[in-house]
């Protein structure tokens, strides 16, 4: 029996053992981590340290989101981030403004949905302005086709002696005398 725990001992000594060297390792890479965290907290060019207790909403998970729709070789400026961050405030303000409007004491999310519609629509809008412009596009394209068709079928004899144009003639003004010829 003596010989078992001995073996278990030894065992326990070699996981133990195991375990610092682990949580040794741990160590370095957690400090490897922060030194990391603070090069990219650090400005780039010259850019200034942004002092989050000036805003509405924490930046570490705005410039998180962005960072997740933006190509990753793209730099995000503290200038853009801070004015993502007032935007966003604005905006929160502007629907709270809207929810306040509510007539109840307890803001639903029927309010809610009331309140941000005209920014949820904001895709179908620019959507209808791109088929509005295709079809005033189209209109355009119609009556150009239509302008060439009147000028090349109804040809005045006016037209042909000024070139074969759409403008009528110059009018001639009959107050004045007419030079004789000589």
């Amino acid at each position: 029996m003596e010989d078992k725990t001995k073996v278990a001992m030894d065992k326990a000594k070699t996981v133990t053992e195991k375990a610092k060297a682990v949580a040794a390792k741990a160590e370095d890479v957690v400090e490897d981590v922060d030194e990391a965290a603070e090069k990219m907290a650090e400005p780039v060019d010259g850019e200034e340290v942004i002092d989050e207790k000036e805003f509405a909403f924490a930046m570490a998970p705005i410039v998180r989101l962005m960072r997740e729709e933006l190509d990753s070789d793209k730099l995000i400026r503290s200038r853009v981030k801070r004015e993502m961050n007032l935007w966003l405030e604005k905006l929160c303000r502007k629907i709270s403004k809207k929810l306040n409007e509510s007539e109840y004491t307890v803001v639903e999310l029927d309010d809610f949905k009331t309140a941000i519609e005209p920014y949820e629509m904001i895709d179908d809008v620019e959507q209808e302005r791109k088929r509005i412009v295709a079809t005033l596009e189209k209109v355009k394209q119609d009556c150009d086709s239509l302008i060439r068709d009147v000028n090349r079928k109804f040809i005045t004899p006016d037209m042909i002696v000024m070139g074969g144009g759409m403008s009528p003639p110059a009018p001639v003004d009959e107050t004045k005398p007419k030079a004789e010829d000589e």
